[in-house]
């Protein structure tokens, strides 16, 4: 059982009161909670998004196949806090010879501007999903201030001579199979190789020996090749690669051929257009928790609720040390976040990659609050911060 006075925010022991005031609108405490597998130690930010002088957006290191620690985002883009992000690719030993990218597996907004989409749902990495959750699903936060949980899909064309083809990818390091998939400078210097590894339903399945990649500048096609490469994507190129069938359809253009690509993410459920989303999964909606959440599996974890119709955000994470390492299951996370008050919740990644920072009025820089169960913090793809300009 989940200890009720700690949850309430009742002062638990060794936390502040009411939490202590980090800039307007932003506080930060600690405490702890009795789960099933033992004692866990969260640390909890709450933020004030009715505050003009508050708002969150994405933390990453200028590239979607990228990492960095969460201390080092936040500082070099001036967040008062932060907390980890989206699951990523982390890893990559069932192809041999590929590089792991370092890319997030779901959708990604920042300050107005769609990074990249997801991959598809057999494709990710992290614990399983709840029935009926997939990779589209984020936790995004509007041009109205309000925070909410939707789905952004990619909606996206290349028109060539030969007809227009559908985009089923943009800046994802896995793609759909017989897809067409388009990379930005948003990108960075990774390798496009991934993209055409594994399938739909089966991430180890072997690279696709059918791949195609032309480079569009201008309007028009500037050069083709028969393999995916790398490196930096000029600001005013863009890369198609196809797999399969895809790579067949890009195979019938030729160098000079006009091509005109348009792409966009579209929310499932708002008509407010996002300034900021991330990728994980929802556990809790309209204050009751999805059905079908892990109830076995404790863990340490990163989860971002809110409250007030969207204009509170809560942002906790557990703590790593050894004394609380045993953490929470999905089912005992979400339950948390309704007893704090949130009506709505949604999963991060977790284990070595949850952190916390943030920085009190008089610092320079921020610090790291939990204790990263790896013994330090893990560079990862992105996190959402905190912004004051009070």
């Amino acid at each position: 059982m989940l200890a009720g006075a700690a949850l309430a925010g009742a002062a638990p022991a060794g936390a502040a009161p009411a939490g202590r005031r980090l800039a307007p609108g932003v506080t930060y405490r600690h405490f702890d909670l009795d789960a099933a597998a033992g004692r866990a130690r969260a640390h909890l930010l709450t933020v004030d998004l009715a505050d003009p002088h508050v708002h969150v957006d994405l933390l990453y290191p200028g590239a979607v196949a990228a990492r960095a620690t969460v201390s080092r985002l936040a500082d070099a883009a001036g967040a008062v806090a932060g907390v980890n992000g989206d699951f990523f690719h982390i890893s990559e030993t069932q192809h041999p010879g590929v590089e792991a990218t370092g890319a997030a597996v779901g959708p990604a907004v920042a300050d107005g501007e769609m990074l990249k989409a997801a991959v598809p749902k057999g494709q990710r990495f992290g614990p399983a999903l709840p029935p009926g959750t997939g990779t589209q699903d984020v936790l995004g936060v509007g041009t109205d201030r309000r925070a909410r949980l939707d789905r952004l899909s990619l909606s996206g064309s290349v028109a060539t001579p030969e007809g227009k083809l559908s985009l089923k990818g943009l800046n994802q390091y896995a793609l759909p199979v017989d897809s067409v998939g388009a990379f930005t400078a948003h990108w960075g210097r990774a390798s496009r190789v991934r993209a055409v590894c594994g399938t739909d339903t089966q991430r180890s399945a072997p690279c696709s020996d059918d791949a195609y990649e032309l480079k569009v500048r201008g309007g028009r096609v500037v050069s083709a090749s028969d393999a995916p490469g790398s490196g930096t994507i000029p600001a005013d190129t863009t890369v198609l690669l196809g797999r399969e069938e895809g790579a067949r359809k890009l195979r019938k253009l030729s160098v000079g051929d006009p091509v005109d690509v348009t792409h966009t993410l579209k929310a499932a459920s708002s008509g407010v257009p996002y300034t900021f989303a991330i990728g994980g999964f929802p556990i809790l909606r309209g204050g009751s928790p999805l059905s079908g959440l892990d109830d076995t599996t404790s863990a340490v974890r990163t989860v971002v609720g809110f409250k007030d119709g969207g204009r509170r955000l809560l942002l906790l994470a557990l703590d790593g040390s050894a004394a609380y390492r045993t953490g929470l299951t999905v089912a005992e996370e979400a339950k948390a976040m309704r007893s704090l008050g949130a009506t709505d919740a949604f999963n991060l990644d977790g284990g070595g990659s949850t952190e916390l920072v943030a920085r009190d009025t008089d610092d320079s820089a921020v610090t790291v609050r939990n204790h990263p169960s790896g013994g330090a913090e893990r560079p990862v793809p992105n996190g959402i911060g905190v912004f004051s300009t009070g």
